[in-house]
């Protein structure tokens, strides 16, 4: 549920353009789109150049591509909103099994029937004992929150980086405005997704009486009020912003190593990235149980809490302290760094690869093709 962690270069990663998949591989893109806005060497160029290159329309490399960061910004908009709406939708879907799974192995007293070693066996006996469409309950709402969130998310984070990192180093990469860029988009991604989580996690829970998206909504709006869809929103953007702060850095370090040329390379982003998000996945954890204890107001842990109802990360730190100790606070890790890693991958892969497409499609018609 985090937006994820990305491993994208321009998206997420800085000064790239992102895990640029085009198709047929990182052989297949363009020539010119080897190099980051502002870097050296073919392509380089950064402010003042840049600036005449959109004016005149989409920029020609030397190899006969076409630089993706001197498209006309109004297209730009449009095409990260749709590439991001659509790689947003697939990450969750193709990894909701494992979400699951991670929600569940994240109770703080959990039934026994419901007391799982491993990802592989919580999955296999939730097939086994409650059906094979079990895992997915919860779904559609998923895909009806992400779509709008991510496209927000990448809209905004594009934006703002371009803006900060001509601030702050003109022509060139700025961890410092990747960071900020990725914190601002978060708040805005939280706050449209936030409901459908809440909704999600109710229904992924063993033993759930919620069968349908509109019964679980009803029953929380009429038992908890409109607030409960809100109730772990700053928890949320407590456990993404360092989430994010982690992941951008993290990739970055990687792909200075990895890709220096900053060359669309599928196999070093997705590794960058999936490095990059496990370990932002495991560190942020403790923050991702309060949540889902905030999400679920999970009944036995509740029992056990003098109040009606767990508000709050404070109180809901001292919740999962007093129920199960530190270790607690790490309860599901293995899920959430397995489903994490792939999820970041296939985001930003989907993400890159939808951009390309898009952009091809606007350069062909400024052509006349």
């Amino acid at each position: 549920g985090t937006p994820w962690g990305g491993d994208g270069g321009d998206t997420v990663g800085g000064g790239a353009s992102g895990p640029g998949v085009s198709p047929g591989g990182s052989g297949a893109g363009p020539a010119g789109w080897a190099r980051p806005r502002g870097a050296a060497g073919a392509g380089g160029g950064g402010g003042e150049e840049e600036e005449e290159e959109t004016e005149a329309g989409p920029a020609t490399e030397p190899g006969g591509g076409t630089d993706y960061e001197a498209l006309p910004q109004g297209s730009a908009v449009s095409t990260h909103m749709l590439a991001g709406a659509v790689a947003g939708v697939l990450e969750h879907c193709v990894m909701y099994p494992i979400d699951c799974v991670k929600t569940r192995m994240q109770s703080l007293q959990p039934e026994p029937a419901a007391r799982y070693r491993n990802v592989l066996e919580a999955l296999r006996r939730i097939v086994q004992t409650e059906g094979i469409w079990r895992p997915m309950r919860g779904l559609n709402i998923t895909a009806t929150g992400a779509g709008p969130a991510h496209a927000l998310y990448f809209a905004c984070y594009e934006q703002l980086k371009k803006t900060l990192s001509d601030v702050i180093h003109a022509g060139g990469n700025s961890h410092v405005a990747n960071g900020t860029a990725g914190c601002v988009a978060t708040l805005l991604h939280d706050a449209a997704m936030n409901p459908a989580e809440v909704v999600k996690q109710r229904m992924q829970m063993y033993n759930s009486p919620y069968r349908r998206v509109t019964d679980c909504v009803r029953a929380i709006w009429r038992k908890e009020g409109a607030g409960a869809f809100y109730r772990s929103y700053t928890t949320q953007l407590t456990m993404n912003i360092p989430f994010q702060a982690i992941h951008f850095m993290a990739y970055e370090s990687l792909q200075e190593q990895l890709n220096p040329h900053r060359q669309y390379n599928p196999g070093t982003h997705v590794v960058s990235g999936a490095c990059a998000g496990a370990v932002a996945a495991a560190a942020t954890t403790p923050l991702d149980v309060c949540k889902t204890l905030l999400n679920t107001q999970e009944a036995l842990a509740m029992n056990s809490d003098i109040s009606r109802h767990i508000t709050g990360m404070a109180n809901a730190f001292r919740t999962v302290y007093r129920v199960g100790g530190l270790p607690a606070y790490f309860r599901g890790v293995q899920a959430r760094v397995i489903y994490q890693m792939p999820s970041t991958a296939i985001a930003w892969s989907v993400y890159e690869f939808f951009k390309y497409i898009l952009t091809k499609r606007q350069e062909d018609r400024r052509a006349g093709k």
